[in-house]
């Protein structure tokens, strides 16, 4: 399963969090608390989140390796949108771990 991980740097990374959970529980069983969440796109399509006091990381699993670079975008383009008072710099990279 192709996973991309991208770890951004702010001090708003629990807001950014919940916000992004709460959204996307209009459409998705989302799961998510202060520190942690998931939101599962498709059966073997999701995203998790954990938040920290300076960065949120993002781990982004899909099922088809042609829909990685689509979802990077739908994922952080949502950030963005919540974050659009911070300047956010999203990096997404392969996770290593999980080839």
């Amino acid at each position: 399963m192709p996973t991309s991980v991208s770890s951004v740097k702010t001090e708003h990374a629990s807001r950014y969090l919940q916000q992004l959970c709460k959204h996307w529980s209009h459409r998705f069983t989302v799961e998510f608390n202060e520190t942690a969440g998931k939101v599962p796109f498709s059966p073997e399509t999701f995203v998790e989140f954990a938040a920290d006091a300076s960065a949120l990381r993002m781990t982004l699993y899909v099922e088809n390796p042609q829909d990685l670079e689509r979802m990077q975008n739908v994922v952080a383009d949502h950030l963005k949108r919540f974050a659009f008072r911070e300047e956010l710099d999203v990096v997404w990279t392969a996770d290593a771990s999980r080839v």
